[in-house]
């Protein structure tokens, strides 16, 4: 992850947690450059991407005022996304739980063979878990993972965080993702569990995580009530960031 793009994040969640109020004024750009240890232009690279999501206003000669009013009108997470959602909302402060619905040692079907690259005879773990944030139902995570690269998995280890557990534990390093985005009609579990409706649609994320080693190390599919949550991404092309004229 680029480095402006962590320096985003960490300003963004100073916003919504209060430390820079809205109509206060952002730090100047020589302190927040002392402050995170890069240059100048990373800070602006930074400040730029939340100035397009709406959470801050610059104005030559006034300083860079907060918002705190994001453009979107729910919660939203970042496509190029890797540490979790475990890790968002705790930077977020806000209370994720998790109830593990299905977590069991199976042999994987024509589908996951394919997705996690796996033989028929080779089992993987079939975890089903519902995130609850603050109180609320808020994602239901269908998710394989091979059970010969996520050794010693637990159901204590499912209710905290997987990831952390991948990437601090067993020392892994994930290379990238392959991820789609659809709409789905919701189905028993959705009712269930997201308390959705028969007739509403429901948002889902289907995503392959790759080791450097190229195996793939989970296949998942987050399903997400429509009206709950959403998925963003900034794309801005190189000489717009840098403020270059081709």
């Amino acid at each position: 992850m680029p480095k402006y793009v962590e320096i985003a994040d960490v300003l963004r969640k100073r916003i919504k947690d209060g430390t820079y109020p809205k109509e206060s004024f952002l730090p100047h750009q020589t302190e927040l450059v002392k402050e995170f240890g890069v240059s100048r232009m990373t800070i602006k690279n930074a400040i730029n991407i939340l100035i397009m999501e709406g959470l801050l206003l610059s104005k030559r000669g006034s300083g860079t005022k907060v918002l705190n009013h994001s453009f979107w009108d729910r919660d939203t997470s970042s496509v190029n996304e890797y540490k979790g959602l475990s890790y968002q909302m705790k930077m977020q402060k806000r209370d994720l739980q998790s109830q593990v619905i299905t977590f069991e040692v199976c042999f994987p079907d024509s589908r996951v063979q394919e997705m996690l690259k796996v033989a028929a005879e080779e089992p993987v773990y079939h975890v089903i878990r519902l995130r609850i944030l603050d109180g609320q139902p808020y994602i239901l995570e269908h998710s394989f993972m091979p059970v010969d690269l996520v050794t010693g998995l637990t159901k204590e280890i499912l209710h905290r965080s997987v990831y952390d557990y991948l990437l601090e534990e067993l020392n892994y390093k994930f290379a990238g993702a392959y991820r789609t985005f659809q709409a789905a009609k919701s189905d028993e579990y959705d009712r269930q569990y997201l308390k959705c409706q028969s007739d509403d649609p429901v948002l889902e994320l289907e995503q392959i995580i790759y080791l450097e080693s190229g195996r793939p190390i989970d296949y998942s599919r987050s399903r997400n009530r429509y009206d709950v949550r959403g998925y963003s991404m900034l794309d801005m092309k190189p000489d717009l960031l840098n403020h270059r004229k081709p």
